[in-house]
């Protein structure tokens, strides 16, 4: 049997996702039809080069990388909780990049979200539109068949040309239809997506409970879809837009199930308590403020900047953050411009202290 740890945190991208041992048997999923990982998410440089660095220089904790293999055998969610800025979104676009599954599919949470919202959108009223011009251009094809008319398809207004009443007529469900993040994480892909819901704790009391069964099956139900099916046999099989992409991917008769259950991330900042139903279901890792050492390696991963300067300042970092709330953002804002700006160390720490004021209101600032 191979080694069950196949992520390593050092950021090298490899294949050994191919290697990862077989899932529990109450977690092995069987969708179809087979489709393949889309393009490698180093390709995305091109597109978003600030999601490629953040996943080039990510800094893994050994504690990360040993649950990280976990949440990936036992295909079960990671719940990533932590204070701000400590990487709990960077570290799905490192997996993503390192086990070559493709761009991160990201899931943004509001106070509004609902479980809909991710698995997908489907906008009744461009149908119905389209189906009004398809009827209009039918109905002005028709008068132009009666004996003498003269008018010409461009003289009929708000009807469109052939092309454009034609395509509106072959209009179906499909058409007006595209998955989302969630929704596209649960294809059959023959390797797992990742999917990154970020700050799951901002969301309503209900999503997370939503979220338990469509989790737990590895799979849901696209209602739209299943009654075309019934309805037409041609409609058996719909070419659906996924998330993130304009290439349709075939879904029959509305109903969708992963084969590789994708990694999915869930962050939190710790705003509010999760059910038990929920926790129990998740690997949960708690990411800590780095220290000293795990900061300079942060720093020389992201910024080229002299060790002396550098450790000066992760020290004034450290220090301010014993009183208050600091991201380590903050610190990366603050040596990347002091070093570019030439500055004495008397103006120098006055701007970093600028740079990195504190999160939270404390006892001895406003918070402003």
């Amino acid at each position: 049997m191979p080694h069950w740890s196949v992520y390593t945190g050092d950021s090298e991208p490899h294949d050994g996702v191919d290697r990862l041992p077989p899932p529990p048997p109450w977690r092995a999923f069987d969708g179809e039809p087979v489709l393949p990982t889309p393009r490698d998410a180093e390709d995305e440089a091109a597109v978003s080069p600030d999601r490629v660095h953040r996943a080039r220089t990510y800094v893994a904790a050994p504690e990360s990388v040993q649950l990280v293999n976990a949440a990936l055998v036992l295909r079960r969610p990671l719940l990533v909780t932590g204070p701000p800025g400590t990487g709990k979104s960077s570290l799905a676009y490192a997996v993503a990049r390192e086990l070559r599954l493709g761009p991160v599919l990201r899931w943004n949470i509001t106070s509004r979200s609902a479980l809909s919202d991710g698995l997908y959108q489907y906008d009744p009223l461009s149908r119905l539109y389209a189906a009004r011009q398809a009827a209009a251009w039918r109905a002005g094809a028709s008068r132009r068949d009666l004996p003498g008319a003269g008018a010409s398809r461009g003289d009929l207004p708000g009807v469109g040309t052939a092309n454009e009443a034609s395509a509106a007529g072959a209009d179906g469900v499909e058409d007006h239809l595209r998955l989302g993040p969630l929704g596209t994480a649960l294809l059959p892909y023959d390797r797992p997506r990742v999917l990154l819901v970020d700050e799951i704790d901002k969301s309503d009391l209900d999503l997370p409970n939503d979220l338990l069964n469509v989790l737990e099956e590895g799979q849901y139900e696209i209602p739209e879809l299943m009654r075309a099916a019934r309805h037409s046999a041609d409609a058996a099989t719909a070419e659906v837009l996924a998330d993130g992409t304009d290439t349709p991917v075939p879904v029959t008769r509305g109903r969708v199930r992963c084969r590789a259950f994708p990694f999915v991330v869930l962050t939190s900042n710790g705003e509010r308590e999760f059910p038990p139903a929920f926790l129990r279901r998740c690997v949960r890792l708690k990411l800590r403020r780095p220290d000293h050492e795990q900061l300079t390696e942060i720093v020389r991963a992201h910024l080229a900047t002299p060790p002396g300067e550098a450790d000066h300042l992760i020290t004034r970092f450290l220090n301010r953050a014993a009183d208050g709330e600091l991201a380590t953002d903050q610190l990366l804002n603050a040596l990347y411009l002091t070093g570019v700006a030439g500055l004495d160390p008397a103006s120098r720490d006055a701007l970093a202290d600028e740079l990195m004021p504190y999160l939270t209101p404390t006892a001895d600032t406003d918070g402003f």
